[in-house]
């Protein structure tokens, strides 16, 4: 897992670490030594812990015009014992909503396994973005992870699933990605009955 490196191939346009409206701002990493770690398994430093010890996650774009975010997680998202939604909600997501933030694109494809808890935490994340006819979107899972999600609450309040789980996203800008999300957000809702 530690060869697993966040994507970088944006960081000419953008970098957490030097972005003051980031929760990451003035994050110092060692690149030589190993500090993180997902159970027994030692992760990259550019990898930022948000309070879990399962999950780490990266930001690696933001737009404060268009108002939208990119993160790629990486671990075992466990909402049932460690809650991992609360340290993404609370240390991350609550620190970005101030400052114009309210479409929200979670890279999952390095989420090896997901436990369900309660659903409070995705529910207040989707009702802070309703006014402002954001969303939030997980892309790219592999498919226990989806078939895991999909047996949850939390399909009321995420998008996830269908064309969100095809997307080509690596080589291309971050602005096509968005169009990619909100296609296929609009092609998930067209399939619903009553559309």
């Amino acid at each position: 897992m530690h060869d697993i490196e966040p994507y970088y191939q944006w960081r000419d346009n953008y970098i957490a670490s030097e972005d003051q409206y980031s929760p990451f701002y003035q994050q110092e990493y060692n690149e030589f030594q190993f500090t993180n770690a997902i159970y027994n398994y030692y992760i990259h430093p550019q990898w930022d812990f948000i309070g879990s010890g399962t999950l780490y996650m990266k930001i690696i774009f933001t737009d404060y015009d268009l108002g939208y975010s990119i993160f790629e997680m990486i671990g075992e998202w466990n909402d049932c014992v460690t809650d991992d939604i609360m340290y993404l909600k609370r240390n991350i997501v609550d620190h970005m909503l101030p400052k114009g933030i309210f479409k929200y694109i979670v890279i999952c494809e390095n989420v090896l396994n997901f436990h369900a808890g309660d659903e409070d935490y995705y529910q207040e994340w989707h009702e802070d973005l309703v006014e402002e006819e954001g969303f939030i979107a997980f892309v790219n899972m592999l498919d226990h992870v989806l078939a895991e999600m999909r047996s949850t609450r939390i399909r009321d309040y995420v998008n996830f699933g269908g064309p969100l789980n095809e997307i080509v996203w690596r080589g291309g800008k971050p602005s096509r990605l968005l169009n990619q999300v909100e296609i296929g957000i609009a092609n998930s809702l067209k399939e619903l009955p009553g559309w």
